[in-house]
C-alpha cells in the first residue's frame, strides 16, 4: 500500500527557514509528478510547487523566488526548501505523487500534511 510521509514542519519567525521532506513507499512501480500544496485554516487547498520526473518545476506566484523543491528518484522523495518565510505561508502543507503500482494503474497519492506556522 502506497504511503507518503511528511516532516520538517514547525515554528519559525517571519524572515526564517524551514525545509520539508516527504517519502513515498510501499509498492511503487513509478511516480510521475510529486509535489507540495498548502491547506492555511478557512482556505482551499492550493498547490504550491511542482516537479515532474526529469526535475522540471513549477511554482505558485506566492511562493517563487522563496520555495525551492527537489526530488531523488532513486529514494522516491520530494523536498522543499522555504525560504524568506512569511506569516501568510502558514498552513498544513501537504506533499503528493502521481504514482503507479502497476504501469495501467495511476493514482494521485496525499500525505498525512505538516504544519508549518509563521509568526511575524
Amino acid at each position: 500500500q502506497v504511503q507518503l510521509v511528511e516532516s520538517g514542519g514547525g515554528s519559525v519567525q517571519a524572515g526564517g527557514s524551514l525545509r520539508l521532506s516527504c517519502a513515498a513507499s510501499g509498492g511503487i512501480f513509478s511516480i510521475e509528478t510529486m509535489g507540495w500544496a498548502r491547506q492555511a485554516p478557512g482556505k482551499q487547498r492550493e498547490l504550491v510547487a511542482t516537479i515532474t520526473s526529469v526535475s522540471v518545476t513549477n511554482y505558485a506566484d506566492s511562493v517563487r523566488g522563496r520555495f525551492t523543491i527537489s526530488r531523488d528518484n532513486v529514494k522516491n522523495t520530494v523536498s522543499l526548501e522555504m525560504n524568506s518565510l512569511k506569516p501568510e505561508d502558514t498552513a498544513v502543507y501537504y506533499c503528493y505523487g502521481r504514482i503507479a503500482t502497476i504501469p495501467t494503474n495511476w493514482y494521485t497519492y496525499w500525505g498525512q500534511g505538516t504544519q508549518v506556522t509563521v509568526s511575524s
